[in-house]
């Protein structure tokens, strides 16, 4: 069985800049780290992995600059077996529906999987899209919302699907895609041993010229068919007031700017 997992290296913090004329994140010089939803991803590919009749082989694939080999490097840690990198400018600026065909065609490179599995969504998107649109360009079935993994058997695997009101069983046939929740399994640590053995370890750069599709006009920002109109960070309006004297009279203050206010009637 082959199992595929795609992260993604997200930024590490909130305070990042926005480029006003693409509308995308300036990702150069931040603090970046993987997409927390995708460790429950890879967790759930190995057990997976630990419990497929006959073995199994965990390959994880993302796309973007350079610097997003660091969490491969963390997925090898994890106990990845192979990783693949969808590098190039021609892929920047990608919307959803974008980035969801070019990792197919990336799928399609280093594929053929039994099982992709995605997290719920990143956490610099939140769109939970990708997975299911990613599904779609490769003509497989997908399911969203799995919060457990059954039973895996040599040809199909029964999950558990958290539905808005109930939660369902299903049996899915190879090959499919699923998105995990947050929770259906324990992330487990990155291995020192594990990084010093995959130290080397090597990995598949794709670009566009590796694609079946090298048109640049089918990916990025000019392949995208939305836009952003406008995009901007939330305004920091926080203001503090600072009491000061005794107990009384910092009581006494507060009594009267809740008032101010009209916290009191």
């Amino acid at each position: 069985m082959k199992i595929l997992v795609c992260i993604k290296q997200v930024p590490g913090t909130s305070q990042v800049e926005i480029d006003e004329k693409t509308g995308t994140l300036k990702r150069d010089g931040v603090p970046a780290k993987m997409n927390p939803f995708d460790l429950y991803a890879l967790e759930t590919a190995m057990r997976i992995r630990a419990a497929a009749p006959g073995g199994a082989e965990v390959a994880v694939l993302t796309m973007g600059p350079p610097q997003c080999e660091k969490v491969v490097r963390e997925a090898f840690m994890m106990g990845a077996d192979t990783g693949a990198i969808l590098s190039d400018r021609a892929f920047g600026g990608a919307d959803v529906l974008m980035t969801s065909f070019t990792l197919s065609k990336g799928v399609a490179k280093a594929g053929p999987f039994d099982v992709i599995v995605c997290g719920k969504q990143t956490t610099d998107g939140d769109t939970a899209q990708v997975g299911a649109e990613l599904a779609e360009w490769l003509d497989i079935p997908h399911v969203a919302g799995v919060k457990s993994i059954d039973r895996v058997g040599e040809d199909s695997i029964d999950l558990t699907v958290d539905e808005p009101d109930c939660t369902v069983s299903e049996r899915i046939p190879y090959p499919f895609l699923m998105t995990v929740e947050k929770g259906i399994f324990e992330p487990r640590l990155p291995s020192y041993r594990l990084k010093c053995a995959t130290a080397d370890r090597e990995i598949s750069w794709l670009g566009l010229k590796d694609l079946d599709d090298n048109d640049p006009k089918h990916y990025g920002l000019n392949g995208s068919p939305t836009q952003v109109k406008r995009i901007f960070p939330p305004e920091n309006d926080v203001k503090r007031v600072t009491l000061e004297g005794d107990d009384k009279a910092k009581a006494a203050a507060l009594a009267d700017l809740l008032d101010e206010r009209k916290f009191l009637r």
